[in-house]
């Protein structure tokens, strides 16, 4: 198995290649790409489904080439995803990670959840 060092954009360029010699770039099946994202997360929680929080990562790496592979088949269908739609990878995870940082300021939330609605701190929905 090939492994690369490569960034998220590169990465993509690499699928794309890949998509593109087999004459699989086309973007009117975008709609199944996005519904094989949802498919795969559905696999990787029956494998963790119902456990106890004390057994969740011993499933996971009693599966680890299942968990594997599930993540490197949504990792091919994001990048997919973006290339199609025009997004350069890199960019869009750096603004989110920008974004995250202000809306999730580490002094609100160490140690604590973010869903506002059960009592987390999302500076997205704090009052000016």
């Amino acid at each position: 198995m090939e492994t690369r060092n490569y960034t998220l954009k590169q990465s993509q360029d690499w699928i794309q290649q890949f998509n593109d010699e087999r004459l699989w770039s086309s973007p009117e099946h975008m709609h199944d790409f996005l519904l094989n994202v949802v498919e795969e997360t559905g696999e990787i929680w029956n494998v963790v489904k119902w456990l106890k929080e004390e057994k969740l990562l011993e499933a996971i790496h009693k599966n680890q080439d299942e968990f594997e592979d599930y993540i490197g088949d949504m990792l091919f269908l994001v990048l997919k995803i973006a290339y199609l739609s025009n997004v350069d990878a890199d960019k869009a995870l750096a603004r989110t990670m920008k974004d995250y940082e202000n809306r999730f300021p580490i002094e609100k939330v160490k140690g604590k959840h973010a869903n506002v609605k059960a009592g987390g701190y999302d500076g997205k929905f704090e009052k000016s």
